[in-house]
């Protein structure tokens, strides 16, 4: 199994060093691939708030994705870029083709393109578009992602869809990888966003908080909507995003997810740390190999850890060594 890391993005991500800059990102991002992580993420906000998790209220800024993975290729080597997920209805998919298309080129083919139908609807207001109930908002999603499991390969696709319309359109240069940069379906996992990844994408990605048997009750459906679609089910990558604290014994971790309950009060002050772990990559280092042997057993390939209650931050940096050394690469042989 391969372990991935939501890269901090946001004003709130990192402690005491507001505002976010593309600088400390791609410091973090750097020292992660050092350190032997398989994967960078980020997400697709204009602004965030974390009052939705129990926080306080305000809004905090974020980096563009697409424009900070393209300044990521060059400052990487190994390391795979990816959206987890971008907002469907922010960009039409013959810009978002070609926007992927050059940030596969410029890092030599390591782009995944995490898509979603979007939520946060105060978001959607505030910068003018349109926030339509939720199944006009996925049927723009799966135009989108059907465009560009078309388009991506270079074309030419025809499609006359109610938002997407093409005629003999192309994608030319084409991306490094071929036939195109794996598409995931980013959604919780009902049948109509299953269907979708069985029919266009490459993989079904989930998050932030999922028991072993949850998840693996969707993962039976997503094999059998495969089935239903005439896919084979092992073709359908699976991945994970998982909130993540990591002690190196019980009395380390207790100290740790105390730091974490003070650092953004409201979010889990009152949750008790079992309560917590019930379903996220939480404990010691055995622990969290437990958890994902459990969910290796499903098929999952790669979890990316989001090391917070929150995702796409990073209060403690010191955990990423804790992981890289003690999880990573022993991850690797689930």
């Amino acid at each position: 199994m391969r372990i991935g890391l939501s890269l901090p993005h946001y004003d709130f991500s990192l402690l005491g060093r507001e505002p976010i800059s593309f600088e400390q990102m791609a410091e973090v991002a750097t020292r992660a691939e050092h350190l032997g992580f398989d994967s960078l993420w980020v997400s697709d906000h204009f602004v965030y708030s974390l009052a939705r998790y129990g926080g306080a209220e305000g809004l905090h800024g974020s980096l563009e994705p697409m424009t900070a993975l393209a300044a990521l290729a060059p400052l990487t080597e190994r390391v795979r870029l990816g959206t987890l997920v971008l907002c469907a209805p922010f960009r039409h998919p013959a810009i978002l083709a070609k926007s992927a298309t050059a940030i596969d080129l410029l890092s030599g083919g390591r782009l995944d393109l995490g898509i979603g139908a979007g939520w946060y609807e105060d978001e959607f207001r505030r910068f003018g578009y349109r926030f339509d109930p939720v199944r006009d908002r996925f049927r723009v999603f799966e135009e989108t992602v059907e465009a560009l499991d078309g388009l991506l390969p270079g074309g030419p696709v025809d499609l006359e869809g109610r938002w997407v319309r093409f005629r003999g359109a192309f994608n030319h240069p084409v991306p490094a990888q071929r036939p195109r940069p794996p598409i995931w379906v980013g959604a919780k996992g009902g049948d109509r966003a299953l269907r979708l990844a069985a029919r266009h994408a490459d993989g079904w990605n989930t998050v932030w908080r999922w028991t072993p048997e949850a998840y693996g009750d969707r993962v039976r459906r997503a094999r059998e909507l495969c089935e239903r679609e005439g896919r084979d089910p092992s073709t359908l990558r699976l991945s994970l995003g998982l909130y993540t604290v990591v002690g190196e014994d019980r009395p380390d971790l207790l100290a740790r997810y105390a730091a974490m309950q003070r650092w953004v009060p409201g979010v889990i002050d009152r949750e008790p740390l079992e309560a917590f772990a019930a379903d996220t990559l939480t404990g010691t280092p055995e622990q969290l190999l437990e958890r994902l042997a459990r969910f290796a057993e499903l098929g999952v390939e790669e979890v990316i850890v989001a090391p917070a209650p929150l995702p796409f931050a990073l209060p403690d940096p010191s955990m990423l060594d804790l992981l890289a050394s003690a999880v990573v690469p022993r991850a690797r042989s689930l």
